[in-house]
């Protein structure tokens, strides 16, 4: 039984709010699409050996009837069912070298530890002040369409606390929502570039181990490449420290102070990085709230299809994106008021 087609629907956002620019010609909202030149390079398919352990995996998550936490036990909700697709648990297996049952019992913690770090219930309100000053920033998309997250560290206007840890995963998500169809992995720069106000521009080693865990436990398998530039010898002692943290397969995505057009078209590249053509000026006013309403547009558009596709574990990343016409099958007699229009399937 196949999925029933989800019709599209234009959703662009106005051009007063996305894509704006100020008289100068300065953008300073987000960028809506790669470059028409960049492209997804084509995934291998799933040998036999690894299909039958995603399978496995898939059948053991169907069967989950709670989420396994200390402080937060209960039943799966639909937005950690929605979380659960087929490329979640293949990112998850790649990440245990296909180990079934370490895959399993990491995508658990991972469960455990979204609900109690309360992924869901951060807000723009409660982290916007981190972001006043620009220190991140998600503008634009590599050669290989994927969303490019600056970080800023030289605009640092707060102090270490709990919150700006909160800001980075916040801000993950959302990138992670503008990730395009097909694409699965983001690009990190960072602009070691001083600021104004600080001159140490390197986080605490504390802080930096905890982001580190963040990353390699509960985001496996989504960093495409880090680019850094501006590179002082106290953050260069920083990472000589965090290096023996860091996942060897991660420290190979790692590029200092190289030639970032090599990877990031010249015309998404912002100008604050060499070769960079891509007039860029952050207003937290304009860009915030405009960040906010293309990523809330698009979990919308994804919770309509899931829930038109038969609100599926394992669903495909590409079909909740509107790439694919068909998702995975869903459950016998399954209906929903978003298959219909008038009484007919679509």
């Amino acid at each position: 039984m196949s999925t029933p087609k989800v019709a599209e629907t234009s959703r662009s956002a106005e051009p007063s709010i996305l894509e704006e620019k100020n008289e100068t010609g300065i953008l300073k909202t987000p960028l809506l699409a790669p470059t028409a030149s960049s492209s997804v390079p084509e995934k291998p398919a799933l040998t036999a050996d690894h299909q039958s352990k995603y399978d496995w995996l898939l059948n053991r998550a169907k069967g989950w009837t709670e989420v396994p936490s200390k402080e937060k036990r209960g039943p799966l909700t639909d937005s950690e069912k929605i979380w659960l697709t087929r490329e979640c648990l293949l990112r998850y297996l790649r990440a245990t070298k296909w180990h079934e049952k370490e895959a399993e019992k990491r995508l658990l913690e991972t469960l455990a530890w979204r609900r109690e770090y309360g992924v869901e219930e951060l807000t723009a309100d409660h982290v916007g002040p981190e972001n006043a000053t620009g220190k991140q920033i998600i503008l634009g998309y590599d050669k290989q369409c994927r969303p490019c997250h600056y970080l800023n560290p030289g605009r640092q206007n707060t102090d270490v606390s709990p919150r700006q840890v909160q800001h980075l995963v916040f801000m993950l998500e959302r990138v992670i929502e503008l990730m395009p169809a097909q694409q699965e992995t983001l690009s990190l720069l960072i602009n070691f570039k001083q600021g104004k106000n600080r001159s140490n521009t390197a986080p605490g080693i504390g802080q930096g181990r905890e982001v580190l865990h963040i990353l390699q436990t509960h985001y496996p398998e989504r960093l495409g490449r880090a680019m850094i530039i501006n590179i002082p010898w106290v953050v260069s002692g920083f990472f000589k420290l965090i290096t023996p943290f860091i996942d060897p397969l991660t420290r190979e995505k790692l590029k200092f102070n190289e030639d970032m057009t090599q990877f990031v078209p010249e015309e998404q590249l912002w100008s604050e990085f060499p070769g960079g053509e891509l007039q860029f000026e952050y207003d937290h006013e304009v860009y915030w709230p405009a960040l906010q309403k293309l990523c809330a547009e698009k979990r919308a558009d994804q919770v309509r299809r899931w829930e038109a596709g038969g609100k599926q574990i394992g669903e495909k990343e590409d079909y909740l994106k509107g790439h694919d016409a068909e998702g995975v099958s869903p459950p016998p007699g399954y209906t929903s008021e978003a298959n219909t229009q008038d009484g007919t399937t679509v």
